[in-house]
């Protein structure tokens, strides 16, 4: 294997405090050549699905290296704190779902972080970020075996979020709320192939069934497809179907959490 000298870090732990200038000096100091790079520090605290999403959209434009995330409730109980190695990435971080977004279908290699050796002493019950995915992240990063980080598991056993829900029949696809973004655009599970697959054309509308509502909303390419104020489907950076508020949000209009079912249809031609 070989991977990049670059470390990427995803966590929890906001930018109040000094959690992520810990986890960088701790990098630094084993590996000072390791480039890191800040994916976010602002997942909402304990949010493992938001981060798993995160995580999986923009690893395809990442470097080839070592990927720390840690959004970890669990931290200092029983979860195993794992690396996994999938390619030209190792993945780092708690064996809770994290991660499992962001994995191969088949050939990742799984190992639980048993080898104290590589990490902080003494290590705190509280701060495996600093202390543990760390540590173990820059060894691997300036060239150390996966192998030597401890344990092999088979990577079957990986915790593992359900993938969301996505389906297409008779002319409907049905998906759900995958994430909200900072601007409070709704981000859907629902694909560009699958809007296709029901005969959806940019520049008409969609019948949109959240919840107990139903809604017609342009279908659009920009936030500028629908006049400011009004709501606009759209085909985000990674392909999933999303719904915005021009010069607005989303999110906050429509009320709709991570999970809530949608539905989405061709909107009839209206009639003049």
């Amino acid at each position: 294997m070989a991977l990049t000298n670059c470390v990427t870090l995803l966590t929890d732990y906001g930018l109040e405090d000094g959690f992520v200038a810990a986890c960088h000096g701790v990098i630094s100091r084993i590996s000072p050549s390791t480039r890191i790079v800040d994916i976010t520090h602002l997942v909402p605290p304990g949010d493992v699905r938001r981060g798993a999403a995160i995580l999986a959209q923009t690893v395809p434009y990442l470097p080839e290296g070592v990927h720390v995330a840690v959004v970890d409730p669990g931290v200092g109980t029983s979860r195993r704190a794992v690396a996994v190695a999938a390619g030209d990435r190792i993945f780092v971080g708690p064996d809770n779902g994290l991660l499992s977004w962001s994995l191969p279908d088949s050939g990742a290699r799984a190992f639980e972080l048993t080898n104290s050796k590589l990490w902080l002493e003494p290590l705190s019950a509280t701060f495996h970020g600093r202390d543990m995915f760390s540590p173990v992240a820059a060894h691997l990063a300036a060239g150390l075996d996966v192998a030597a980080v401890g344990t092999e598991f088979d990577a079957a056993d990986l915790v593992m979020l359900p993938r969301p829900t996505r389906r297409v029949q008779e002319g409907t696809a049905d998906g759900e709320v995958l994430t909200v973004d900072r601007f409070g655009n709704v981000q859907l599970s629902v694909t560009a192939d699958d809007l296709h697959r029901i005969g959806a054309v940019s520049g008409t509308s969609l019948t949109m069934t959240l919840g107990r509502r139903t809604l017609t909303v342009p279908y659009g390419e920009t936030f500028a497809s629908a006049a400011p104020g009004e709501l606009v489907a759209y085909v985000d950076s990674v392909g999933c179907l999303a719904l915005a508020v021009n010069s607005g949000n989303a999110a906050q209009r429509l009320g709709l959490p991570p999970g809530a079912h949608v539905r989405v249809s061709v909107a009839a031609p209206s009639m003049r």
